[in-house]
């Protein structure tokens, strides 16, 4: 009996999903199918970007290199992260707990 119920379920689960693929299959064939000229972005204007950081404080775009990074050595960094980790104020407490 368990056997029978567990072969309708299974039967019921792969119709729907069959069902879902052919109903997708067709949306996106007639999707393709459609003309996205009005839509899309025209030559003559440029998109306007969402993010807020692309913006400076009088709401302009940023015209210039995002992210400047400067090279430093491995010592370099070890040092500052030890420098700004000493600075911490966890660092005092548990300092004061150790001892």
């Amino acid at each position: 009996m368990l056997h029978l119920l567990y072969l309708l379920a299974f039967t019921a689960l792969a119709s729907i999903a069959i069902a879902n693929l052919i109903k997708n299959l067709m949306v996106l064939g007639s999707d393709s199918q459609r003309g996205y000229r009005a839509n899309g972005p025209t030559p003559n204007r440029q998109p306007q970007p969402s993010h807020p950081e692309l913006f400076d404080d009088s709401g302009n775009v940023i015209r210039e290199a995002y992210l400047v990074m400067r090279s430093m050595s491995v010592d370099d960094a070890r040092d500052r992260l030890n420098d700004l980790y000493d600075a911490s104020p966890s660092a005092t407490i548990d300092a004061e707990d150790g001892e």
